[in-house]
Formats: C-alpha cells, structure tokens, sequence
C-alpha cells in the first residue's frame, strides 16, 4: 500500500494547526517524528481487566504483539475498550456485549489506525471486539488469550463443566463447604478462559474457523510460551494486512460463515455461537439464518472428545493437533478456498496438521458421537426457532419426549420453587423458565441449564428437558432447549404456558411443540401482560427498546450493518 493511502496519514500526514496538534501530543510519549512517517499504525484492541480474570494476562500478551509489529514496520498503539468479565459482571456480561461493541467500533474509527490487533479471550469479549472491528471494516487480526490450564484435583482432572456437578453434589451433602472450596482453587490454576469447550474457546475456535487469525490460535493454552509467539507473529502480519489492504470483508464472506458452522458442530460448541454468530454476521452485511445452521450441521458428528461432550480438555486438545487437524479431516465438507488472515486458503493452513491424540480428536468414520452438536428446533412454542446441543445430553433418548409442564415466570420464582418438596414434578416433567430472554431478564443471562429439583436428584435423575428464552453456559451440559423467539417478554408463545400443559420434544424431525389449541392460547394472550421492567435510564433501558430477538443474534437493531471508516471532519 502506497503510504499515502494510509488512514493514518489523516492525522499524521496533515499539515498546519490540525497537523501539529495530532503529532506534538503524540510526541509527548517520546516517539521520534520519523514514527509518524508512513509507518503504518496498528491499534491493539485490548480487553486487559482486572475484572476480567480471563483476560487479566493481557498486558504481557499485547507487549509480544508490539514486538511484532515493530519488527515489521509498524507502530503499535494500545488502546482498552471495555471488557467483559463474565465470571462477575451482573446481571450478565450478555446485556453489555453490544455496548462492548459500540466502544470498539467507535474507538477503531475515530483514531489514525490503519489495522487492528483484537486482543480477547473471556466469552464476551470475543465476539463484541469482532462486531465493533466488522462494523468499520479495517485490516484486522484476532489473537485469544488462550485456555487455563487442566486443573487438577484429588488425582482427578477438572475443568469449568465441573462445577456444576459439585454444585449438586454440594447441594445433595455429599461434599462439604470446605470439599466445595478446596475445588475452587484446584480448577482454576492459571491464567486463561475456561479449559473445556465453552464459550470462550468456542469462540477461539470461531475466530479460527472464520480465518480471522493465524492458524492454532484457538487451542494453545495461555500459559504456554507458544501462545506469545502466535501473538508476536500476529503483530508482524497485521502490518503485511495493511500493506496488501486485506480488510475483514474479504475474510468474513458466507462461505467463511459456513465454514464455522460446520467447525462448530464437530467441536461441540457452546450454543452461544448461534447468537454470536449472527450478530457477527449481521454487522458485516451476510445474510444468515438459523436456517443455515440445521442445514450445515446434520450431517457433522461430533469430532471433539472435550467437555462438556466428553471428557477432556483444550490442553489436550492442544496437544492433540489443535483446530488444524480438525479441519484437515472436514476439508472435504468445508469450504477450503477461502482466504484467511495469514493471506493463505484454509485448505493450506491445514495440510501438514497431524493428530498425535485420536482418543481426543476423532474422524468422521470414526466420531465421538454420532449426535451433531448443534440443533435447530420450531414449532408453535418458537415460531423463530430454539436451539439445543444434542452432544451434551446426559439421556439421549430425552431427544423424542413428550412431558408436562412445570413452569416458573420468572428466575425469582424458579430460585423460590424449585427445592419445595411439594413442586409436582417428576423425571418425565419438562421444566420451563420465562422472562429470561434479551428483554425479560434483561440481557439473556445463562440460566437456561437449570438445577434439577432437589427431590429428584435424591433419586438418581441426571437430566430432564428444560427449556427457557434464555442461554446456557458453553460450560454446561444435558438437555437443554435455548434462545426460544419469540421470547416471554414479548408476547411469545412461551408466555402463555401453564403448568400441566403437555409439550413435545422431537429433535431428529427438529421440532418443538406445545400441545395447547390455537383457541386456547388466543384466550390465553387476551389476558397477558407484559412485564414492567423497571429501567427507565441509561444504557440498560437503551437495551430493552432496541435488543433484537436471539434468532437475528440479539444485537440492537440501530447497529446492524457498519458505518465504515472514514471520518470527514477534524476535531479543532
């Protein structure tokens, strides 16, 4: 690229008052003027927050980036935006992804940048910094912080989807509060995001699948040295994107979408990739649809032997091969021309992959499981569909079943009800939790693997179907039917079911139906009301007017599409 072409050059390459005010506060930092001088400028995009403990060894990680964007060339300049930490952050770090993706593209397109670094790692972060990034359309790569270490205890392996097993086995007695607590400290040793395939490697695998980063980004844990290398050598590639003008819209086309999709079936990922996904995609202008994902994923086993579908975890994986190996082994199904962020075709960056753990990663003549990981489901209690991880089920027969309804309104009356020793539920009940939906809760928090009852778990039930309008941990597991759209708060017709009505899972045919007569509900929806949400300020009540449902990715409705990058007009 001609260095005049640069965005940076206008700031840095103006002349008179405006000119002398972009550079002299610069050189305040002890930069040279030859800095300023077609160098092209790289932003890292940084997510570092000690609120964020995911992210919190992001300072080092951003250090390795600068260290290669010198040595090509380049001037690094860090800037934070905000970061979400999804182990704190209340009441879900879901409400402020899309405000997360405001700041980043706001921040991209107000400064003299020319390419961007994405530094991300915590399961918000990742796709809020790609959403902003989509929206301005610049040169840009992704490194993810990477998995925490396995944690080890008592001799056994652990990883985040075993917290929901001591959090029953605590709340049945058969470990005590000091059991409970040693555990805590046992499974997260290291920095990093979680260990098994939950959101936040989910979304590393992702980004990876989507060719937005150098090839093994997804799996090196955080504490390995390697991870710093990956980092260095995307400093140096930014700067030959900017060169070479490689911009996200040439990366992120619908066969890159599909691509990821399919990826994401034989990983087992998080269902929150459907939500994310969308929204990715809307920002970018491809048209997709939950139709698409049915489509691409029936035929995909699962690959991955990793919780919470298996039984291992991202180190092993790591270890194993890595993402590489599992798109050299779907290269047939894929769609292997596409370009990726190191300018080679997938097909390229994965033909020296090699599995050295095929007890971890599988083949399609001989999967993990036969179930996909991902399934869309419809019918007249989700019009705009549901979606269900069919790998993570603890009953595979739970995949055709009919049950009655035991129904909460609300979080407040789940958290209320659920242990009453006179809730009339039994293994073959289908538990229902509304008003946990993008507007309802708000935000769409992850609830939506609800605890079992506690009477139940006394007598040995492991899962039952449950089904909410809200999320699931990436982390969590059994069958659990998510993201019903319409949502409660909105009318759906989840908001008109009533305990004792009788509903009818069938995931193979990809339906799901409540077996009340149309008379019945249109009845039922002249005496509904909608919830009064309380917020009447600021960005949460921003939120609840302009939160799109979960089938189009929950983004706000004013940011679908991008505004580019240019900017017209100087600021003194």
């Amino acid at each position: 690229m001609d260095e005049n072409k640069l965005r940076s050059r206008g700031w840095f390459g103006k002349s008179g008052k405006d000119g002398f005010i972009y550079r002299a506060w610069m050189k305040n930092q002890g930069y040279p003027a030859d800095e300023f001088e077609g160098r092209p400028v790289i932003g890292i995009c940084n997510t570092f927050s000690e609120l964020t403990p995911c992210n919190g060894h992001f300072r080092e990680l951003a250090e390795s980036v600068k260290r290669g964007v010198w040595e090509a060339g380049g001037f690094p300049l860090e800037f934070p935006v905000m970061s979400l930490g999804e182990t704190l952050m209340k009441p879900t770090a879901m409400l402020f992804r899309n405000l997360a993706s405001m700041d980043v593209e706001e921040s991209i397109r107000a400064n003299p940048i020319d390419g961007v670094v994405l530094l991300c790692g915590c399961d918000k972060t990742t796709p809020s910094l790609v959403m902003g990034a989509a929206s301005v359309n610049i040169p840009t790569i992704v490194v993810s912080g990477g998995p925490m270490l396995t944690g080890r205890y008592r001799g056994k392996t652990i990883g985040t989807s075993d917290l929901w097993r001591f959090s029953e086995m605590y709340r049945q007695g058969e470990i005590s509060q000091d059991e409970f607590t040693t555990a805590e400290a046992c499974m997260c040793r290291s920095a990093g995001h979680c260990a098994v395939m939950g959101t936040a490697s989910t979304m590393a695998c992702m980004v990876e699948s989507l060719g937005l980063t150098l090839p093994e980004n997804a799996a090196i844990p955080a504490a390995d040295s390697r991870r710093k290398v990956l980092a260095q050598l995307s400093g140096r590639r930014i700067v030959e994107m900017v060169k070479e003008d490689l911009r996200l819209s040439q990366i992120l086309t619908k066969e890159a979408f599909e691509n990821a999709i399919m990826l994401n079936a034989a990983i087992g990922g998080s269902t929150n990739f459907v939500i994310h996904l969308l929204a990715i995609a809307g920002r970018i202008g491809v048209d997709l649809s939950l139709d698409h994902f049915n489509d691409l994923c029936a035929k995909v086993p699962l690959l991955l032997n990793l919780q919470p579908s298996g039984g291992y975890f991202m180190e092993d994986f790591y270890y194993a091969g890595g993402l590489p190996v599992v798109i050299k082994e779907m290269i047939g199904m894929l769609h292997d021309g596409v370009i990726t962020a190191n300018g080679k075709t997938m097909a390229e960056n994965c033909a020296s992959a090699e599995c050295f753990d095929p007890s971890v990663i599988g083949t399609l003549a001989e999967p993990v499981k036969d179930l996909t990981g991902l399934a869309v489901v419809r019918g007249n209690l989700c019009e705009n569909g549901a979606v269900i991880k069919p790998s993570a089920s603890l009953k595979p027969e739970l995949m055709q079943h009919r049950g009655k309804a035991i129904v909460f309104e609300d979080i407040d009356d789940y958290k209320a009800r659920l242990d009453d020793p006179n809730l009339d539920v039994d293994e073959n009940s289908i538990l229902v939790l509304k008003n946990v939906g993008p507007k309802g809760y708000p935000g769409m928090p992850e609830v939506g693997n609800m605890s079992l009852p506690k009477k139940l778990l006394a007598q040995g039930v492991i899962d039952m179907v449950r089904i909410s309008d809200g999320r699931m941990s990436g982390t969590g597991f059994g069958t659990v039917v998510l993201h019903i759209s319409p949502e409660a708060a909105v009318g759906g017709t989840l908001a008109l079911v009533q305990d004792g009505d009788f509903i009818e899972l069938d995931v193979e045919n990809r339906k799901l139906n409540l077996e009340v007569s149309d008379e019945e509900l249109a009845r039922r929806r002249t005496l509904w009301k909608p919830l009064d949400m309380g917020y009447n300020r600021g960005y949460v009540n921003l939120h609840i007017n302009h939160v799109m449902q979960a089938h189009e990715g929950a983004d706000l409705d004013f940011l679908k599409g991008g505004s580019g990058d240019k900017v017209t007009r100087d600021s003194h």
